[in-house]
């Protein structure tokens, strides 16, 4: 199997034996380039609930509009909600926009050195932006930051995929605690066990 996740997660990942066979049948290549926080909360709330052909399609229309980063920064704030809709952006995406870049400035955030962050920090700075969720905050810690414990729940494929491995058939409140408690053994590195999950999608393993 072709992967590039070290050795050593896949050994402690492998005690799970009903995970085992995921590890053992999908390749698994994580880009471990860092991307810039605000560069992907802008690309995530362009692409929400588009289909990723149409997600490019409007992100590098967004993008045309300004000189480069720094010009996005500087003017995004004022660019009229008219512009933004002629881009394909929706008048309650424009905001959410407008928004990151207004909390970026508040609380002088552009030249954060995230790697002195926590999880836990991260998250709570970043669910203060009207526009940006649970989710969108932990996509940012795995593909952004690359944070290797991640458990996104709120992610439902991640949610269902367990539920289907696992056979859970609890719900609600009792679904989240059961599914927490059956990612525990993965710590630390329940990031690349999700990325798994999401490789199992719709195949033999996880139908």
């Amino acid at each position: 199997m072709n992967t590039n996740i070290d050795s050593k997660i896949i050994r402690h990942l492998s005690k799970d034996k009903t995970l085992k066979p995921l590890l053992e049948n999908f390749t698994i290549a994580i880009d471990d380039q860092g991307s810039d926080v605000f560069d992907e909360l802008i690309r995530s709330i362009v692409s929400q609930q588009l289909s990723t052909s149409a997600a490019k399609t409007i992100y590098h229309r967004f993008l045309a509009l300004f000189e480069g980063r720094e010009d996005m920064k500087t003017r995004l704030k004022n660019v009229p909600l008219e512009t933004l809709r002629a881009a394909g952006l929706s008048g309650q995406k424009s905001a959410y926009l407008q928004n990151v870049v207004d909390y970026f400035e508040a609380n002088n955030l552009y030249d954060t050195d995230w790697t002195q962050w926590t999880d836990e920090a991260i998250i709570h700075t970043l669910v203060q932006i009207k526009g940006v969720g649970q989710w969108t905050a932990e996509m940012i810690l795995m593909f952004s930051l690359h944070r290797p414990d991640v458990l996104p729940l709120d992610d439902l494929v991640i949610r269902n995929n367990i539920k289907k491995l696992y056979h859970v058939q609890s719900e609600k409140r009792k679904l989240i605690h059961d599914l927490t408690h059956i990612a525990e053994s993965w710590r630390p590195y329940r990031s690349y066990a999700c990325h798994y999950l999401w490789a199992a999608k719709n195949t033999a393993f996880i139908p």
